[in-house]
Parts: structure tokens; sequence; C-alpha cells
């Protein structure tokens, strides 16, 4: 019987596979500036469409033995003709339990795939904000967070390096 799982029904196969559970979400903070309406939302139909800005930053910390928060951070703005149309700022945040995940893993699982679960609850509240202040929807296109984990992990090998020398 070589197929036979450990203690005979399985259970500590069950017990040792990783998981990731998302506890809660909730918004930590955000604002929308709306600096020049009605003027703005009067003058948008015959303009062009704005010059949109985007920043990403993703940030985690450890709440206990296997709880951990997951902030995602999305700022943006629309500029036309170097006056800014409308601005956001959105902390949008998650507690995640990690349970038989290697140490090594904890923090790029935090800042990729819990980032991952809490976009599009972000991208919909930021959407629907720039529709409430006047304008067409602002979809946040798709993001890739392991991109971005890879390209923060390069950049900071070459802060290290630089160091050094």
């Amino acid at each position: 019987m070589a197929n036979e799982l450990p203690n005979g029904n399985g259970a500590g196969a069950a017990e040792a596979a990783p998981s990731l559970n998302a506890l809660v979400q909730y918004t930590k903070d955000f604002s929308f500036e709306n600096p020049k309406a009605p003027r703005s939302l009067a003058q948008q139909e015959a303009q062009q469409g704005p010059q949109m800005s985007l920043q990403v930053n993703v940030g985690s910390t450890a709440l206990g033995d296997n709880d951990y928060e997951t902030v995602l951070r999305l700022e943006g703005k629309a500029e036309q003709k170097g006056e800014t149309l409308f601005a956001f700022d959105l902390s949008y945040a998650g507690v995640f339990r990690l349970q038989n995940i290697p140490q090594e893993h904890i923090h790029p699982v935090l800042v990729i795939d819990c980032a991952r679960l809490l976009f599009p609850f972000a991208r919909q509240i930021i959407a629907e904000a720039v529709h409430n202040g006047g304008f067409p929807p602002f979809y946040i296109p798709p993001i890739d967070f392991a991109a971005l984990f890879q390209q923060r992990m390069q950049e900071l090998e070459g802060q290290q390096g630089a160091a050094t020398n």
C-alpha cells in the first residue's frame, strides 16, 4: 500500500498544506479631490482625454504569529494642460492568516498574492469615486504585482551593491 497517507486518514497531510485566508478587508484611508469643479466638469466634454498618472505601493505588517496586514496604496491624478482635474489616494487593506508557509515565502505572498486579492475592490472604489466626482469612471488597468515585487528586489540589490562600493 504505497499510496497510504500519514495517520491512515490524510489528516497529517491536510494540516501541513499551505493556506492563505483573508480574515477582513477595509478602506484604511481614502481621499478624492476635484479641485476645479464645477468648471472642470463643464469643460471636460470639449477636451481630449486627460493625462493620467498612477503610483502603486504595497506594504505589510505582522499582527501576530500567523496574521498579517497588507496595505495596497493607489495614488493617482488626471491632469489636463497642467491643471489637476481630479486626484485620489486610497489605502485599501486586508488582514490575512498565513499557515504552513515557509518563512522565506511569507513576504512575497503578502505583497503579491494578498495585493492581488485586494486589487479588484480598490479598483472599484476608485472607479466609483471618479464617476461620482462627475467624470467617466477610471478603471485602473490590471497590475502585475509579481513584476513589481521583482523590480523592487532588483532596486534593493542595486542599492546594496552601490553602498558596498
